[in-house]
């Protein structure tokens, strides 16, 4: 048994029928639903029952995330109890690919008794479901992907398919941008890059600083301890006139004249790499970090006090990128 052959026999008969779905787009009734969601002061609120129920709730999620107000509400849960779900002002979008589904049927009378606009995804607009919806999109296919052509496959493909037109649709009447985006995932890689800023990451406590003056042997204690890598030159004015790495110290041992009891600002790096905004992205910060080939980044404030220093390793582990 080739599986390949299978695999890709089921993935073409897929893409055929979303082909085919993309040639016969009714732009009216995407308009018109587009439109109605946009202006509805409620919810909208997507149902449907077995794989169709599924798929709702995919849809459900994708549209909140996208900036749509949206949930999945089952509706054998509604006719028990659950209906008090749905309000006026909101709309339901209904999925059933035969249009026939009893328990989506039963539900349609008490829409109409709260004048809920209906719009509906199924294979024929003659159906129940469909003559009773104000928008109705048509997700008839010709073939399952499935071999008995009976399992719900390229049918539950494209009303997926026909929920993320909808949610990306509506992201462009809305003018959904990335940080709309990133406000609904804000733990997610996007929310950290535009929301997560240097003074989130900062490092303020236990720094390693020492004086101009000081003796290299005692600033390496210093960096030692200060598990930075770098040990901080300040001035008597709180002032970060020069970082010493490892890479200075490796690079002073090279030399005949190395000792340990010259000052550390001899073998320093002078002006570091600084910047004086705290409310920078993290994001932004780790970009300097890795033009310039450091791994640390000092934050001053306008006043060219030290406020802190920002590590590549901290930006790695918050997950920044």
């Amino acid at each position: 048994m080739n599986y390949k052959t299978i695999a890709k026999d089921v993935l073409l008969t897929e893409a055929r029928e979303l082909e085919l779905a993309a040639a016969n787009i009714d732009e009216q009734a995407l308009t018109k639903a587009v439109d109605l969601i946009v202006e509805t002061s409620g919810k909208l609120i997507i149902t449907g029952v077995g794989k169709s129920g599924l798929v709702g709730a995919k849809i459900a999620a994708t549209l909140a995330s996208t900036g749509t107000s949206s949930f999945f509400l089952h509706p054998t849960e509604a006719m028990h109890g659950d209906l008090g779900m749905i309000a006026k002002g909101d709309v339901v979008l209904a999925l059933s690919y035969s249009g026939e589904s009893e328990e989506l049927i039963r539900l349609i009378p008490h829409l109409k008794r709260f004048d809920i606009p209906l719009i509906s995804m199924a294979k024929d607009n003659n159906s129940t479901l469909g003559k009773h919806s104000e928008i109705f999109f048509n997700i008839s296919i010709t073939k399952e992907a499935c071999p008995l052509n009976i399992a719900p496959t390229s049918s539950t493909t494209l009303t997926m398919a026909m929920g993320d037109v909808l949610a990306v649709c509506l992201m462009e009447k809305r003018k959904f941008k990335k940080e709309d985006f990133a406000s609904f995932h804000p733990g997610g890689s996007l929310g950290k890059q535009l929301f997560v800023k240097v003074s989130d990451l900062l490092r303020k406590k236990d720094l390693p600083i020492v004086s101009r003056e000081t003796k290299l042997k005692d600033a390496i204690v210093k960096m030692s301890e200060g598990r930075l890598g770098s040990v901080l030159v300040l001035n008597e004015n709180n002032e970060v006139i020069a970082l010493l790495s490892d890479g200075d110290l490796r690079r002073a041992l090279m030399k005949d004249n190395f000792s340990l009891e010259c000052s550390v600002e001899s073998i320093a790096s002078k002006n570091p790499r600084t910047i004086q905004d705290k409310n920078l992205l993290a994001s932004d910060a780790l970009e300097i970090i890795e033009n310039y080939k450091i791994q640390v980044l000092i934050v001053e404030d306008e006043n060219k006090k030290l406020l802190g220093v920002l590590h590549i390793h901290d930006l790695i582990e918050a997950g920044i990128k």
